[in-house]
């Protein structure tokens, strides 16, 4: 038997109604995708059930689309050190962005079988003080802890909310291009989870120019799942019943402070993790064929000039 955490029943039931999920053929799956791995010298890879068994879930249980997405997931990671790598809790400017919480998990779903729903707010951070790689690091550490332990992300998928509040033209000027591209591959191509939906709220003027670049990077699934609603928390509440929030949101969810409080307990707590995380990732020059490298994967320097904004 795997050894995987039991998933609730009603998740069970979403891993088996949209997941093609058979309990009975995972280990034959495990085995095969380990048997894979142990044939590619350039994967050097996590190998426990649960870690598995995520792209098993992230790919519908197709085996070829498992592999695919765990070669890229490497690919994508070790393409971009500046935001995979050296993501120490403890360092300080990284311990401040953490404390600060730019994004956190909300802390309740929907329907015990719904996705996670994060909440993002970039106006918390001051941008002459923090790059925004730096910012991203952060989100790349919550993003690991979740996929390791949040069946409701890994079965059901993610929601964002991102709080443009507080947001200046100092912020978006961050998102060159460049970022943009990386930021969008690390999350579509190189992620195992299902996107379901983003919402944008409190979008200042300047907005438009960075959320355009973004959709130009989208896939088409994925571009039809964003909505704006501007200042109108009641189209919000639509979509994601208004219970689900934090307190200064008008939810139920408890003070935002509790949750960023709790979430930094946290990730503090997985500093030998990502320490570990370092040692995996591809070897391009080992790899079968043509290498991937920056280049080849976001291939943008010289194709874009910065972003200009009037």
């Amino acid at each position: 038997m795997p050894s995987l955490r039991p998933l609730s029943a009603q998740l069970a039931k979403k891993a088996a109604d949209e997941l093609f999920e058979k309990p009975e053929r995972i280990d034959e799956d495990l085995a095969a995708l380990r048997a894979w791995l142990a044939k590619c010298p350039h994967i050097k890879s996590r190998t426990d059930d649960q870690f598995l068994t995520m792209f098993l879930r992230g790919c519908k249980h197709s085996l070829e689309r498992a592999k695919e997405k765990l070669d890229m997931y490497y690919t994508v990671r070790t393409a971009l050190p500046e935001l995979m790598r050296n993501r120490d809790p403890e360092e300080p400017k990284l311990l401040e962005l953490i404390k600060m919480g730019v994004a956190v998990p909300l802390p309740n779903t929907v329907t015990p079988d719904g996705p996670r729903i994060i909440l993002v707010r970039p106006g918390v951070y001051d941008p002459s003080k923090y790059t925004i790689q730096e910012v991203f690091r952060y989100n790349t550490m919550m993003s690991d802890i979740m996929m390791k332990e949040d069946d409701n992300l890994v079965v059901a998928g993610q929601m964002g909310i991102l709080d443009l509040s507080n947001c200046t033209m100092a912020h978006f000027l961050q998102f060159s291009p460049t970022f943009v591209k990386k930021a969008t591959m690390w999350s579509q191509e190189g992620s195992p989870l299902r996107q379901k939906g983003f919402h944008y709220v409190n979008t200042p003027s300047g907005f438009e120019v960075v959320y355009n670049l973004f959709k130009n990077f989208l896939n088409e699934k994925n571009r039809s799942r964003l909505y704006v609603h501007g200042s109108n928390l009641d189209s919000l509440y639509e979509h994601i019943p208004k219970a689900m929030l934090p307190a200064e949101y008008g939810g139920d969810a408890g003070p935002i402070q509790e949750i960023v409080d709790a979430w930094a307990k946290k990730i503090i707590s997985y500093r030998d993790y990502f320490k570990e995380e370092d040692q995996y990732g591809t070897d391009e020059k080992k790899r079968p064929g043509r290498p991937k490298n920056a280049d080849s994967l976001f291939g943008l320097e010289g194709s874009f000039r910065k972003l200009e904004v009037d």
